[in-house]
């Protein structure tokens, strides 16, 4: 029997093993290496030497970007997969009712989420230059007010959430893979019993489709809070200074408006050569997006034992 068992775990540890090695060398690995270095001052050129808890005071209480680069990640969060998700849902309820031209339409709404991230930002950042770009112009022709989009601190943030409502394409189809599962029986029933639009998406279209929406919301939070290249894309370019080469960027341009905390890691790490607080802000950062995971799941299993 013994044997019999030591067989069946060398068989189960094979089958596990080009998983088991990928998780050892690209998270557990990672992961400790990152925790050592959050104790140590390392610039990458000479050994780490141990510092104690003076990286995490540092990054906490002196670093003058940090608590910046968290209230600009915490307003994308909220703003970003909400937005993203109601509008999802909207543009993938009107494809699924459209009768004629709902490939046209399909196509139109996928495309701009193919486009890399980079050139659809530097796209996006010069439709919306405040100077030349043709939104302005289209706006002051109708006489609206023109903002200054990703030159403006206080516009620069909404640029960022315009930009992801472009690229909406992957929720529409899986939303629109969800709203087409639902059983048409359940419509006919609740029509016959006479409820309204609301009824329907309340207690019909809603129920289906709620895990599709927990799975975009948790995803979305998750890549919200990695937020990086198209906020310092877009900075670059607002500023004039992505056409040149070799010249150092400050990430958060305008006014440290579009802070991140992934930008934190590098400004810190590779503009500043301190990998010793990189790292504790890459742990930081870990330990909110699998508490938010946490909370979201939890959520999701209280809502389905009160139904």
């Amino acid at each position: 029997m013994r044997r019999k068992r030591r067989r069946e775990l060398a068989t189960t540890a094979g089958f596990l093993s080009p998983w088991l090695i990928g998780f050892a060398v690209f998270f557990a690995y990672p992961l400790i290496a990152t925790v050592y270095f959050s104790f140590t001052h390392y610039d990458g050129f000479n050994a780490p030497t141990p510092v104690g808890l003076k990286n995490y005071v540092y990054v906490l209480t002196e670093y003058p970007f940090f608590w910046q680069a968290v209230r600009n990640t915490v307003w994308l969060v909220v703003a970003m997969v909400a937005l993203r998700t109601v509008f999802g849902i909207g543009i993938g309820m009107l494809i699924t009712k459209i009768k004629s031209g709902a490939g046209f339409f399909r196509t139109a709404f996928y495309l701009p989420y193919l486009a890399p991230p980079v050139a659809a930002t530097i796209g996006f950042a010069f439709l919306l230059n405040p100077g030349t770009g043709p939104v302005d112009h289209i706006l002051g022709r109708l006489g609206l007010p023109q903002p200054g989009w990703f030159t403006d601190p206080s516009w620069s943030k909404p640029s960022l959430v315009l930009l992801s409502l472009w690229g909406i394409g992957d929720l529409m189809v899986i939303f629109m893979a969800a709203l087409l599962d639902v059983p048409a029986e359940q419509y006919e029933a609740a029509s016959l019993d006479g409820a309204n639009w609301w009824h329907r998406w309340r207690y019909v279209t809603y129920p289906n489709i709620s895990p599709i929406i927990m799975f975009a919301v948790v995803t979305g939070v998750i890549q919200t809070l990695q937020y990086y290249t198209q906020a310092i894309i877009a900075g670059q370019v607002a500023s004039g200074i992505a056409g040149n080469a070799g010249q150092q960027f400050e990430p958060g341009y305008p006014n440290g408006s579009t802070w991140t905390v992934p930008q934190l890691v590098y400004n810190i790490g590779f503009q500043r050569f301190d990998y010793g607080s990189a790292c504790v802000v890459s742990l930081l950062l870990f330990v909110v997006a699998m508490g938010c995971t946490a909370l979201l799941m939890r959520r999701r299993s209280g809502l389905m034992a009160e139904d």
